[in-house]
């Protein structure tokens, strides 16, 4: 659309810059207990959520939730499944959870604790780990 008067767009914007941001988690089982960071940054920051985040030029949604897990984690999986549109099922290899990137605090969990509990967690995490545990 364009100002009839002057012939120049009402609204200007810079295409790069509206281009969608995508973006997967990895969601990870180990000896029954899911894996979880605690947010470092907005707009979660202190809640728990899944290790993940943007997906860079050329990665496939599974080479960047194996990335982002172990940026944020330390540890090193392998991808599995994708679910839920960006999640992505992985299978543990090896290492203890260590926080790193923007995450503060990294540690597993019993499925028991994030239905009955009062834990800050991050949108949806409940359900996406409760759909993750019936794909194993």
């Amino acid at each position: 659309m364009s100002n009839k008067l002057c012939n120049e767009p009402i609204i200007q914007y810079e295409p790069q810059k509206l281009r969608p941001i995508v973006a997967t988690i990895g969601v990870l089982f180990k000896d029954g207990k899911v894996l979880l960071v605690r947010r470092a940054n907005p707009p979660d920051v202190g809640r728990w959520g899944f290790p993940g985040g943007k997906i860079e030029r050329g990665e496939t949604v599974k080479d960047a939730a194996v990335r982002e897990l172990c940026e944020e984690t330390s540890i090193v999986s392998n991808a599995f499944k994708i679910f839920n549109a960006v999640a992505v099922l992985c299978i543990w290899v090896s290492s203890d959870p260590l926080a790193g990137d923007d995450a503060v605090e990294a540690r597993f969990f019993n499925i028991e604790d994030l239905i009955n509990t009062d834990l800050a967690l991050s949108l949806d995490v409940k359900e996406i780990a409760l759909q993750a545990a019936e794909l194993l």
